[in-house]
């Protein structure tokens, strides 16, 4: 009995000595220690060259359209970022002192941009893709902290994020960071030009495309060995940019690298949603990085996979031959008076080549037609001023309407079946852009 009693203590004293061991990890793990305010550096403490090359990273990062609310300055934050689990609200990053980063050290500008973690040692969300920046070099990123630092401060103090219960606790995302945080560096391919090997750094890195392009889990995390087969961002649907994006054939470096640059390219159509502010960024970038992106996600989108692409065709054909086509007068009559003055076969727009036909637009090509809605029902706005246009239908065009003139314009240009429900994923768009 007395041995036994023993044996218990001794056990409980074991399983003590443990669980402390286990929280003083876990508490050195979650613990991040504030990195010592400093004054406010001058801009003249950092060279022309080195703002100018920062300045360059953040446009491809695209940190000003992140950061930088409707109508507000440039840089200071307020954006609202709608997630699955609240509203986050994005940091105001120019050097004020008191409501942005003015006193901020380039060291713990670089540990916010690779392990998520603010200077005062609170984590940020991941909405901030810091999963991406960890590839970033640390001279990239101290290019980019001398072009910030060298911006106008802004007093703008960011609003409250609105996040569900328990996730207003910034602890809890040190267990993300965990279970998903990687440092490893990519490993170096070899067989690949400097040109392939700089554009997959700047994509997996500042460019962090996978942020919109790749699916996330139920954590909010980009699906392991899923990296740019497609996403969700904003309401609209990421297309692949690998091989199983339903126009990889038509997307080569040079079309890759126009479309970047100018937000259109004549044989896919316009930028739109989230992806034109993008490509408004990349105009400002230098074209040796610009095409260096574009031939790294070329070679993507060459893959050989002939057989799933006729698995693919045939289920396409076979739901083709069963679409009812009853209503492809209501679409058409639709489609002659609200879309045939500029996408029609004989319009001067379609002769003088200022409109991709909508046979190559990927958006009707898409099996999930989101992005084929929301353009019909916000339009495109021209990239600064210039460039293709489209108005927007929400008002014009009812659920019905619109759900008639898209089915008709994805089974005439697409040459694929009308999609399924329609009308209901209208009508579900249209709701969340009320709200």
């Amino acid at each position: 009995m007395a041995f036994a009693l023993h044996h218990k203590k001794a056990w409980l004293g074991t399983l003590a000595v443990v669980a402390v061991g286990c929280a003083a990890v876990v508490g050195a793990y979650v613990y991040q220690p504030a990195i010592p305010p400093i004054a406010r550096p001058d801009p003249s403490d950092f060279s022309p060259a080195e703002v100018a090359r920062g300045e360059q990273l953040a446009a491809i990062g695209d940190c000003a359209v992140c950061h930088t609310q409707t109508g507000g300055a440039v840089f200071a934050g307020s954006r609202p970022l709608a997630t699955p689990f609240g509203t986050v609200f994005s940091s105001n990053i120019t050097p004020d002192v008191d409501t942005g980063i003015g006193d901020w050290s380039a060291a713990a500008f670089r540990r916010t941009m690779k392990d998520g973690v603010r200077r005062d040692g609170a984590y940020l969300y991941p909405a901030f893709p810091y999963n991406h920046f960890t590839n970033a070099s640390d001279s990239d990123i101290d290019a980019i902290y001398a072009f910030l630092m060298s911006r106008d401060a802004v007093s703008a103090p960011k609003p409250a994020n609105q996040l569900i219960p328990p996730l207003g606790f910034r602890p809890v995302l040190a267990g993300w960071n965990l279970l998903f945080l990687r440092h490893d560096k990519p490993k170096d391919m070899g067989k690949h030009s400097d040109e392939w090997e700089r554009g997959r750094y700047l994509v997996n890195g500042l460019g962090h495309c996978g942020g919109c392009h790749t699916p996330r889990n139920l954590l909010g995390a980009e699906e392991s060995g899923k990296a740019l087969t497609g996403g969700t961002a904003e309401g609209y649907r990421a297309p692949p940019l690998d091989h199983s994006n339903p126009m990889a054939a038509s997307w080569t470096a040079d079309a890759l690298f126009h479309y970047l640059k100018t937000g259109e390219d004549p044989a896919h159509g316009a930028a739109a949603g989230p992806m034109a502010p993008v490509t408004q960024e990349l105009a400002r970038v230098n074209d040796h990085d610009v095409h260096a992106i574009a031939v790294y996600i070329a070679s993507l989108m060459e893959g050989d996979d002939g057989a799933e692409d006729s698995a693919i065709d045939e289920k396409h054909e076979a739901s083709k031959a069963a679409s009812p086509t009853n209503s492809q007068a209501e679409g058409a009559m639709l489609f002659a008076g609200s879309c045939g003055g500029c996408h029609g076969d004989d319009t001067p727009m379609q002769r003088s080549g200022q409109r991709a036909p909508l046979s190559v637009v990927t958006a009707l090509s898409q099996d999930d037609p989101s992005n084929a809605i929301q353009a019909l029902m916000k339009g495109i706005g021209p990239a600064k001023g210039a460039g293709s246009y489209m108005p927007a239908f929400r008002d014009s065009l009812d659920d019905q309407d619109m759900a008639a003139l898209l089915n008709y314009a994805r089974q005439n240009f697409a040459d694929k079946p009308g999609w399924d429900n329609l009308e209901k994923k209208v009508s579900e768009i249209r709701k969340e852009d009320q709200e």
